[in-house]
């Protein structure tokens, strides 16, 4: 298990590999701005896709 720090930092290079340094901060302050319920957010984020498209998706993902 990573520490908090050792997620953190991992954590935004993932962001900022993904969306470059500044649009990983400023998602960051959007994340900090708005009240924000992971767990609702989470529940609703995949609901109009089926688990085997959500299963190649992550497959797809992997092999890359």
């Amino acid at each position: 298990m990573m520490t908090d720090t050792e997620l953190r930092i991992k954590g935004f290079n993932i962001l900022s590999d993904a969306l470059g340094e500044v649009e990983a901060e400023r998602f960051i302050t959007l994340i900090l701005r708005e009240p924000f319920d992971y767990t609702k957010w989470q529940k609703h984020l995949w609901e109009d896709q089926s688990v085997e498209e959500i299963s190649e998706a992550a497959m797809q993902q992997r092999r890359k």
